[in-house]
């Protein structure tokens, strides 16, 4: 199979390669020698590179926190699954409306899916971010929009959930604008920002079938629109990982017709 491969952490995107690689090993197989256990392969049609992932751990060791140089990058994928293993489980979460939050960086790639989401549940949501991501922010959904450089924060009052993939002095300030009993999601690493009486949840990426198949579902019914803003094909990958100009919305590697 062809895939992009990078083989040195600091070289970054600049070492990435499209090569040959042997297909994986049928996790059924693997499975009975419980190396594989609970895992899946997928005939991938399409993959999502986030621009930091090569600084994530699990992007250079596995669970077992053995090495897996080297690396595939695109952790989020699309396709239809070809082999499972013994164990492979589905989770799923449920959640909370009538509420309101706050989305910074509506209008981007994940800002933008964590708007609509919360709109469907019945939130009101107001987004915030730069002003020329006034409008997309409202088209997904976003019921108000600040904008960081030039609105007060603070001015929007108490909400009851903050989802933030800023970080920094953003997160700080949020925290002091959630309701008692409310929560913090960040997605930008472990933070020291704390709501006076409420939760905070550092949130880090892991699979979950059962929720990922219902955003599908979402999208195909046309309740949940994607924020795509290039799609390469396979051969061009590497200057797409490599782009000349910043890219708005999620890229995507059309690797299976």
């Amino acid at each position: 199979m062809r895939a992009i491969v990078v083989t040195d952490q600091a070289a970054g995107t600049a070492g990435m390669k499209l090569v040959e690689r042997p297909e994986p090993q049928g996790a059924s197989l693997a499975s009975l020698s419980g190396a594989n256990y609970g895992d899946v392969v997928v005939q991938v049609h399409a993959s999502g590179f986030t621009g930091n992932e090569l600084s994530w751990p699990s992007t250079w060791i596995d669970r077992l926190g053995r090495d897996r140089t080297p690396s595939i990058p695109g952790h989020e994928l699309a396709g239809v699954v070809t082999a499972l293993s013994y164990g492979t489980t589905g989770l799923s979460v449920g959640q909370r409306a009538g509420q309101s939050v706050l989305v910074h960086g509506a209008a981007g790639v994940v800002g933008s899916m964590a708007t609509q989401l919360a709109r469907e549940a019945g939130a009101y949501v107001i987004g915030t971010g730069r002003a020329a991501g006034r409008q997309t922010a409202l088209d997904f959904g976003a019921q108000e929009f600040v904008d960081l450089d030039s609105d007060a924060l603070e001015d929007v009052g108490g909400v009851d959930l903050v989802f933030d993939v800023l970080g920094g002095d953003i997160a700080k300030r949020s925290a002091g604008m959630i309701r008692a009993g409310g929560t913090l999601v960040t997605i930008t690493g472990p933070t020291e920002a704390r709501p006076t009486d409420g939760l905070t949840i550092d949130f880090v990426v892991v699979p979950d079938r059962a929720q990922l198949s219902e955003l599908v579902q979402r999208v195909r019914d046309g309740r949940l629109r994607t924020n795509i803003g290039n799609v390469a094909a396979f051969d061009d990958a590497v200057a797409a990982f490599n782009p000349t100009e910043r890219i708005k919305g999620k890229t995507i590697i059309r690797v299976h017709p």
